[in-house]
This record gives structure tokens, sequence and C-alpha cells, in this order.
């Protein structure tokens, strides 16, 4: 069974690469904007967003564990998923 316990461990590397690019991906986004963004789109003020995320970036590239890993992930998501598209929002204005 080498093979399957290669294969999940290659499938385990590439999503943590991916969630390692993700996290790095959004402190680039966060350090980009402007401090009265997030404030303006009721989210948490900048300097805590950058926060978390540098946390949970280094949690990745650091031997925490699966549990502490997840946390990270969910974190990186949430700025992704929810703060980001709203703080472009307001700097750009609407899409149409």
């Amino acid at each position: 069974m080498p093979t399957v316990n290669g294969l999940t461990g290659l499938i385990m590397l590439a999503l943590q690469l991916a969630a390692i690019a993700a996290g790095v991906f959004a402190v680039f986004h966060a350090i980009r904007q402007r401090t009265d963004a997030f404030t303006a789109v009721d989210k948490l003020s900048k300097p805590i967003w950058l926060g978390i995320l540098l946390v949970a970036l280094l949690v990745l590239l650091l031997p925490f564990g699966m549990l502490f890993w997840m946390i990270a992930v969910v974190a990186i998501c949430v700025y992704l998923v929810d703060v980001r598209p709203r703080v472009d929002e307001v700097q750009r204005g609407p899409r149409w």
C-alpha cells in the first residue's frame, strides 16, 4: 500500500501549498488596501485582519497540527470570500 500513502501525501502537500498561496495572496491584498475601506464595510480594521492573516500564514508554514491548520484555512477563506469582495467594491464601486 505505499501507493495509497504516497498519493495521500501528495494530495495533502498540494492542499497545503494551495492554502499557503491563498494566504500569501490574502496578506498582499490586505496590505494594498486603504485602512478606511475595512471600516466602511463594517468589517474588522485593517491591522486586525493583517494580524489574523499573518498568524494564519505562520500556522500554515509551521507544524502546529491539523486542527490549527484547518482554523488557519478557515480564517483565510473568510477573508477571501467575505471581506475582500466588499473592500474591493467600496474602492472600485459597483461592477456594472
